[in-house]
C-alpha cells in the first residue's frame, strides 16, 4: 500500500458521509487536488486490489477492507495529533501537516503502544473521535451552532473545519474545545450570532459558527 493509496482511501471515506450512493469521480479529484485523469487511474488501481468497488455513473465505494484500512490511517492520524499537542506542546492549528507524515507509519505495535501511552483517548484535539484498535468509531452526539435557537447553549466539543487559519481565528477569540457557549441573539439579515463565550460576549459569522460542534446542554 503506498502513501498516494492511503490518502485517496482516507479522502473516499470522508466523501462516503456526502456522496453515500457513491463517490464520483471529480468529488475525489478535487478533494485530493488532482486531475480528473489522475483520479480515474487511483480508482482503477485500488478498484484491482479489492480495496473499492467503481461503478460508471454511480461512482466509488470502499469495500469492506478498503474502509477498514482507511480507518486504521484515519486512527493513526489523528493518535499522533493527540500526541503532538499533548505530549510535545503543539498547538492545534500545527498538528495536521505533521499527522498528515506520522499517519503512513506502518507499524501496528508502534501505534498500540502510542495509544496506551496516550492513555487511550477518545478524541483528538479538534474533537474527532478516534478509532479503536477494532476500527470502531464512536460516534458523538453533537449539533452545528448555527443550528441553536436564542437561549441554547452547550459545549464546544469539535470544529467542522481544522485548517490552521480557522483554529487561529478560534484562539484569537479564545473559543476552545471544552469552552461553554450561548446563544443571546440571532441576525436574520446575514445570519451572525451573538454569543457568550465563557465570560466573554462576541459576534459570530454565519462562516464561524456553521463549523463549530457543540453538545447541547439542557
Amino acid at each position: 500500500m503506498t502513501l498516494s493509496e492511503e490518502n485517496y482511501l482516507k479522502a473516499i471515506f470522508h466523501l462516503e458521509k456526502k456522496y453515500t450512493k457513491g463517490v464520483p469521480t471529480n468529488a475525489i479529484a478535487e478533494e485530493m487536488d488532482t486531475k480528473a485523469s489522475s483520479a480515474t487511474d487511483m480508482i482503477k488501481r485500488l478498484s484491482e486490489k479489492d480495496l473499492i468497488a467503481y461503478k460508471p455513473y454511480q461512482g466509488a465505494k470502499l469495500t469492506k477492507e478498503g474502509s477498514a484500512h482507511a480507518v486504521k490511517v484515519i486512527r493513526k492520524h489523528r493518535l499522533w495529533e493527540s500526541f503532538l499537542v499533548d505530549k510535545l506542546d503543539f498547538s492545534w492549528d500545527e498538528v495536521h501537516e505533521v499527522a498528515e507524515q506520522l499517519e503512513h507509519i506502518k507499524s501496528e505495535k508502534l501505534i498500540k503502544e502510542l495509544d496506551k501511552f496516550l492513555g487511550y483517548p477518545k478524541t483528538d484535539p479538534h474533537g474527532d473521535p478516534i478509532p479503536d484498535e477494532n476500527g470502531k468509531i464512536h460516534r458523538i452526539e453533537k449539533t452545528i451552532l448555527s443550528k441553536l435557537e436564542v437561549g441554547q447553549g452547550g459545549v464546544c466539543i469539535g470544529v467542522k473545519d481544522s485548517s490552521s487559519a480557522f483554529l487561529k481565528y478560534l484562539d484569537k477569540h479564545h473559543i476552545s474545545l471544552g469552552k461553554s457557549i450561548k446563544v443571546l441573539g440571532k441576525e436574520s439579515f446575514d445570519n451572525s450570532m451573538l454569543v457568550k463565550v465563557g465570560e466573554d460576549e462576541l459576534t459570530l459569522s454565519s462562516l464561524v459558527s456553521t463549523n463549530l460542534y457543540i453538545k447541547i446542554v439542557k
